[in-house]
């Protein structure tokens, strides 16, 4: 692809952003706090990246590479990493220029935030102090498991959000659908796995240029409509930042990437979805909507136990978008594919929301 067409592409993905909030905007269902947070996470993304990625160069924040990985990965070493940095700025200040103090869209900001600090550190010490592994399993774990947790604390006790699961398809079999109360502790439980499972999720999708941030984008997109379904508006400024933030973000990411979001950028993606996730009560339907991170991370634990079990690998390697790498596909053609992808999910997700 030459840059014709890697500009092309961008263009086309800003326009099915704004072409998906401009349809909801017809139906009456978006206010301008979403057109507003769109558009100033898109700029201090578009404006930052030209700022922030010299930076990165300069203090030699640069990306290592998996040796055993491809071989045409072996160029990308070096390209600066944390780039997360961008559109997490780009998040926080359309959240707090337009969320105007709504209570839902300042705990998806600290979820990401705090996520993305987690991140941050597990960055810096394998970029900065050189130590490969990063924080240890069980400190980054820690930090995650405590930020979940205190999600489901403040959804139960202070949003009055309950503890009931809606199960998607059910709206067909009766009005608002079919709902199972977990109780407190398996809702603790399974809050702590939704939000913690999707941001690690979402980190193991991040190892092609533009897999994750478009990937991300359009799930934000689609959590725009079911936050808005059960009048959760700050939920719905907090994706459409989102959206916004990581499209301009696209443009220095895409193939071949100037930056990487690194684990500042990955673990806050999936921090946010997931307690949009919780926030609104409909968990299920996200893992639908971001079917392609569940499946990235069931990729990577399938070939864990084949080959601790049998000696044998499922996927020539792991996660998945390195198989298709490994049989001959080009890394556009993965990134694309994985992309369109989403976009069924996230009509069958939406589906799955209204019961049809």
């Amino acid at each position: 692809m030459n840059n014709w067409g890697k500009a092309s592409m961008a263009v086309l993905f800003i326009f099915l952003v704004a072409g998906g909030l401009l349809f909801l905007s017809h139906t009456g269902a978006v206010s301008n706090s979403l057109w507003q947070a769109f558009v100033i996470a898109l700029a201090v993304s578009l404006l930052l990246g030209p700022l922030v990625i010299p930076w990165l160069k300069r203090l030699k924040f640069g990306q290592n590479v998996r040796s055993d990985g491809p071989s045409r990965h072996l160029q990308k070493a070096g390209t600066p990493t944390m780039g997360g940095l961008i559109f997490l700025t780009g998040i926080l200040a359309a959240g707090l220029l337009t969320g105007r103090g709504q209570p839902d869209l300042l705990v998806v900001l600290i979820i990401v935030v705090g996520f993305g600090f987690i991140g941050f550190l597990d960055d810096y010490i394998k970029v900065v102090l050189k130590r490969s592994l990063g924080l240890r399993a069980r400190e980054k774990l820690l930090g995650q498991v405590l930020l979940a947790a205190g999600l489901a604390f403040w959804a139960v006790f202070t949003a009055d959000r309950g503890t009931a699961l809606t199960l998607p398809f059910s709206g067909f079999l009766t009005p608002g659908g079919i709902q199972l109360d977990l109780g407190w502790w398996p809702f603790l439980i399974f809050t702590v796995l939704v939000v913690v499972g999707f941001s690690n999720a979402v980190n193991l999708t991040d190892g092609l240029d533009g897999l994750a941030a478009g990937v991300s984008i359009l799930a934000a997109l689609a959590m725009i409509p079911v936050a808005l379904a059960v009048d959760k508006t700050g939920v719905a400024v907090s994706m459409a930042a989102l959206c916004g933030a990581c499209t301009g973000f696209l443009f220095y990411n895409r193939h071949p990437a100037r930056v990487f979001m690194g684990d500042t950028g990955s673990l806050a993606l999936g921090g946010g979805l997931g307690a949009a996730a919780v926030i609104t009560g409909r968990e299920l339907v996200l893992v639908i909507i971001g079917g392609i991170f569940v499946i990235e991370a069931l990729s990577v634990i399938i070939q864990v136990i084949s080959f601790q079990t049998t000696g044998r690998r499922v996927f020539r390697m792991s996660p998945l978008h390195h198989h298709f790498e490994l049989g001959g596909w080009e890394e556009n053609r993965v990134v694309l594919t994985f992309w369109a992808v989403t976009l069924l999910l996230a009509a069958l997700g939406l589906a799955g929301l209204y019961g049809l």
